[in-house]
């Protein structure tokens, strides 16, 4: 069945909503759309990220036992628990939106003297997002270790009277919020187009051949891999499955050549003979030599 998946803050999961409002059912849908919507946990606005089939939840939302999880989470585990959005954002709405994100400065200042106070250094603010209903204050934090923040939510309960909601998130996470511009000179990818930072492994340093750069200048500003190694590595993995593996001999009009250095992008081999290496493109499974026409299988 297909859907909409909404975000509220994009530190935050995707939702499953209906693709009509319940105060005009006839109205169109898109993508990019600003719009109210009404869960468990109250009333909030969002953003339209995509189209998508209905994928149940397969496990409750993680949090930290210091806070009160009670309705914490929105649990979709069958295609029953998908609703309908209200409407789209009015005029009003987005009037309001920007008197909240107003707010969350200060939101985000107090809670950071508090952070001071109760000696959290472990613990560092990314941001806060306040609910379009004003009922619920989330704020976004990474940590190395886990943090002891129950006086903290005690007094940020106290203070604002809304429902508190600590989230912590990964490095990589909170560069889509805090990021600027990455060393190629371009916005952070992870917070200019890439929706899902994903898994990036030390192997692509490897199949990409850039062990030699160091771990150093193949980490971004977040401190982890950058996230480039991860979606440049299907090309490298479909181009190296048509490549012979390094250590393979084959054969050539000047004798046979061991593989010293596989080059996938520029579909190359560098081949030791008679103790001479030599560069060769490798094109459609067979080796040809620079400017000639034949090749060897």
């Amino acid at each position: 069945m297909k859907v909409v998946k909404i975000q509220f803050h994009n530190l935050d999961k995707e939702y499953f909503f209906l693709p009509e409002f319940t105060d005009d059912k006839g109205a169109d849908v898109n993508v990019g759309d600003l719009v109210i919507v009404k869960t468990i946990l109250g009333e909030d606005l969002g953003t339209i990220s995509d189209w998508a089939e209905f994928e149940p939840s397969t496990s409750q939302e993680k949090t930290d036992d210091n806070v009160d999880t009670k309705n914490v989470s929105i649990e979709q585990k069958s295609i029953s628990d998908v609703k309908p959005m209200l409407r789209r954002a009015t005029d009003d709405d987005l009037k309001k939106l920007s008197q909240q994100q107003q707010q969350n400065i200060k939101y985000l200042h107090d809670c950071k003297e508090l952070i001071k106070k109760y000696g959290l250094n472990e613990m560092k603010l990314i941001d806060v997002n306040e609910s379009f209903d004003g009922a619920r204050l989330t704020f976004y934090f990474t940590a190395d270790t886990r943090v002891d923040f129950r006086d903290l939510v005690k007094e940020l309960v106290k203070n604002y009277r809304k429902k508190i909601r600590l989230q912590q998130v990964g490095v990589r996470d909170a560069a889509k919020t805090s990021g600027d511009f990455g060393p190629c000179g371009l916005p952070l990818c992870c917070r200019a187009w890439l929706a899902d930072v994903g898994n990036v492994s030390p192997d692509y340093i490897k199949d990409q051949d850039l062990g030699h750069r160091g771990v150093d200048r193949l980490s971004g500003p977040c401190g982890r891999l950058k996230c480039c190694l991860r979606f440049e590595e299907e090309a490298y993995k479909y181009n190296l499955d048509k490549l012979p593996k390094v250590g393979d001999i084959i054969k050539t009009a000047a004798g046979p050549g061991k593989v010293k250095t596989v080059r996938p992008l520029q579909h190359t081999v560098e081949l030791e003979i008679d103790g001479v290496t030599v560069e060769y493109p490798y094109l459609e499974g067979k080796l040809c030599e620079k400017n000639k026409d034949d090749c060897q299988q």
